[in-house]
């Protein structure tokens, strides 16, 4: 217990020392505020961008050694002592990091819009809708005890899916751009694999429209997946249940024309056989 107290104490009192610090020389200046010249001016802004560039550094050392409390401690220390520099910006950003650090993501999301919010023209805004986007992204379950991805709810996958889109749209040649179009891609395939996976469902229970419905939606949301083909092979089979031979074999025609792959292979065989249903046709009349 008295270990437990001692280590408290002692890190109380490191706090209290550097805020000590910190203030003394403002404290000093504000003082002797009256007997100061023109050029004493210029020395006492000097004087509070390097003592919260010191403070900033110190903060970031804690965050650069991942002890997280501390740093968070520190950061609020630099707004709050040095509200008018550029480094009470840059705390504020860091303390979001904080949180997207430690995996903390809903933290970080809100802590990264109030930046873009307080700060809408600042240079680091692109800064903090990529690592919303990310953070986004992450957030997205993938824990094996929960049932296979499709099965889940997709909601935090489609807010992903958009910010990550929006960040594209507004900042196409970002420095971030081609890690979003990474993640951008792999929440479309997720939201197109969940699409699949309900059609599939309508389809076993030869609830048809549903399934067109479904795979059409899905092909106007997420244009340019790579699970296209799939889809459109799906859409066909499901015409050829609904007995609609020359808009399947459109279907899969497109297929074959546009793609490549196994599926295409799969609706050449498709093809093969609603030919082979036609001639069987023709040969009954």
């Amino acid at each position: 217990m008295g270990k437990v107290c001692g280590s408290t104490l002692s890190k109380s009192s490191a706090r209290f020392a550097r805020a000590f610090r910190l203030v003394v020389p403002l404290l000093l200046l504000a003082a002797a505020g009256c007997d100061l010249q023109v050029g004493d001016g210029r020395k006492a802004t000097l004087t509070y961008t390097d003592d919260a560039r010191g403070a900033y550094e110190e903060a970031m050392r804690s965050y650069r050694s991942k002890a997280w409390e501390d740093a968070r401690a520190l950061f609020a220390e630099v707004r709050k002592l040095f509200p008018y520099s550029r480094y009470a910006t840059l705390a504020e950003l860091r303390i979001a990091d904080l949180a997207f650090e430690q995996e903390q993501y809903a933290d970080a999301v809100s802590a990264y819009r109030e930046f873009i919010q307080n700060h809408r023209t600042d240079r680091d805004v692109e800064y903090a809708r990529y690592r919303i986007a990310k953070s986004l992204f992450r957030d997205i379950d993938d824990t094996f005890l929960l049932p296979p991805q499709e099965e889940r709810d997709q909601g935090t996958a489609l807010e992903a899916y958009r910010e990550l889109g929006a960040f594209l749209r507004d900042n196409p040649r970002s420095r971030y751009a081609e890690d979003v179009r990474k993640m951008h891609a792999s929440a479309q395939g997720r939201l197109m694999r969940h699409e699949l996976y309900v059609a599939r469902f309508y389809l076993r229970k030869d609830i048809y429209p549903a399934v067109l419905a479904r795979i059409d939606h899905a092909l106007k949301l997420f244009p340019g997946s790579a699970l296209e083909p799939e889809a459109l092979v799906l859409k066909g089979e499901t015409l050829m249940r609904m007995n609609k031979p020359d808009e399947a074999r459109a279907v899969f025609q497109k297929v074959v024309d546009g793609y490549g792959g196994p599926f295409a292979v799969t609706a050449k065989g498709f093809l093969a056989e609603l030919d082979a249903q036609k001639a069987t046709r023709k040969q009954g009349t």
